[in-house]
């Protein structure tokens, strides 16, 4: 007897971003313009994939997040392995696009990148909701996978020997490129107020004037970084 497919179900819960079970999270972002198309956007996906069974075994989570710009969305897939993407991609992935494409055309999808999750730190198990998730994204000059886990092992070390740390600040959980020239960092905070609040202290950005932050910000390589802001609007589960 075949089995019973499972089906999506939708979650409020973050994602567990260390789950030994991952073994290739993606992060991709859409431009799509306006918070009402983002808001159309969100419904669009969950009914795009309610409506069908999960997709793979290899599929863990999909989670999307409205950017607080009011025009991106940023979408994080937790997959087994790149091969149970890819299986997806070639059987799969384009009816759910287009059934999205026809509620809401117009869709920029600006790029899917690879990852593999390094390592992460958290602020301790007290119970709070993330209300707010800042993707913070460096980029190098080259390819370098020891360069790659030595910042992020940097920040981890300021994070630790920070004098005044924001007591909003909740977690941080760093992602390697597979191209080896970027690392993402998933923070976690309190609020996007608490987070904006923090950057606006004297200084250089989240973070005191400390040798150990000064060491980050000055590594040798680092070409730019980003830092954006976002909500969770979406999560869905295998049931």
């Amino acid at each position: 007897m075949s089995p019973v497919p499972r089906t999506p179900r939708r979650t409020s819960t973050h994602p567990d971003l260390g789950d030994p079970r991952v073994g290739a999270p993606f992060f991709s972002t859409w431009r799509v313009g306006t918070p009402d198309r983002q808001r159309q956007t969100v419904d669009a996906v969950a009914e795009a994939w309610g409506r069908r069974p999960w997709p793979a075994d290899g599929l863990l989570s999909y989670h999307v997040y409205a950017g607080e710009d009011g025009s991106t969305l940023l979408h994080h897939s937790q997959w087994a392995s790149e091969q149970a993407y890819e299986a997806f991609v070639r059987t799969l992935r384009q009816e759910r696009v287009d059934e999205i494409d026809t509620a809401v055309p117009g869709i920029e999808r600006l790029g899917l990148g690879r990852y593999r999750y390094y390592r992460g730190a958290s602020a301790g198990p007290d119970g709070r909701a993330p209300g707010c998730v800042v993707i913070v994204e460096v980029e190098f000059d080259g390819p370098d996978a020891d360069r790659q886990r030595a910042w992020a092992d940097a920040v981890l070390e300021a994070l630790a020997a920070e004098p005044a740390p924001h007591p909003a600040g909740m977690a941080a959980h760093f992602h390697l490129s597979t191209d080896g020239r970027r690392v993402l960092n998933y923070a976690q905070w309190e609020s996007a107020e608490a987070h904006a609040e923090a950057l606006s202290a004297p200084g250089e950005g989240v973070g005191s004037a400390t040798a150990q932050w000064q060491r980050v910000r000055n590594w040798p390589g680092l070409k730019n970084s980003t830092v954006r802001r976002y909500e969770h609007a979406l999560g869905l589960v295998p049931a």
